[in-house]
């Protein structure tokens, strides 16, 4: 497996979410990225990103966040992935969610709901790096829209 290159704009160490991809700690990880997306977003107090912080998210964080999921994940899972799932599904939300997994019977699941293992749905992980930006899953198809517009402009 190739080694990726933990770069930060901001300083941010992305050694404990290399060690807990690695280690298939997948719920551990998805919090990590949550947690380090909002300390390069400069929310941490807030705990979720708003349009504003979302624009300005460093590519250089996000192109490490998504490979580091990517690689440990074999190429199920990452912010890449999940872009390229949202534009095969004409770029709607509620399909995105059934095709990935995060919705069960027409209503969205809870971040403790999501399948925290490698089986999981291809898209599925990291749940969380959309999840913060936004409070509410039904305010997310705006969310979404602005998250992988700015995973566009990265070219993740």
């Amino acid at each position: 497996m190739s080694e990726v290159e933990l770069s930060s704009a901001f300083g941010a160490d992305y050694t404990l979410l290399r060690d807990l991809l690695a280690a298939g700690k997948w719920k551990e990880a998805d919090d990590e990225t949550r947690l380090v997306m909002l300390k390069v977003a400069d929310r941490e107090s807030i705990g979720w990103l708003n349009e504003d912080s979302i624009k300005e998210l460093p590519c250089t964080d996000l192109r490490t966040i998504d490979q580091l999921w990517v690689t440990y994940s074999q190429g199920r899972f990452g912010f890449s992935v999940q872009k390229r799932i949202y534009d095969e599904v004409g770029r709607d939300w509620e399909t995105m969610g059934d095709r990935v997994g995060w919705r069960s019977g027409k209503k969205w699941l809870s971040l403790s709901s999501l399948t925290y293992n490698i089986d999981a749905p291809i898209g599925h992980l990291p749940g969380s790096g959309v999840w913060v930006t936004s409070l509410v899953w039904g305010l997310w198809s705006k969310s979404a829209e602005n998250f992988y517009s700015r995973v566009e402009i990265c070219k993740l």
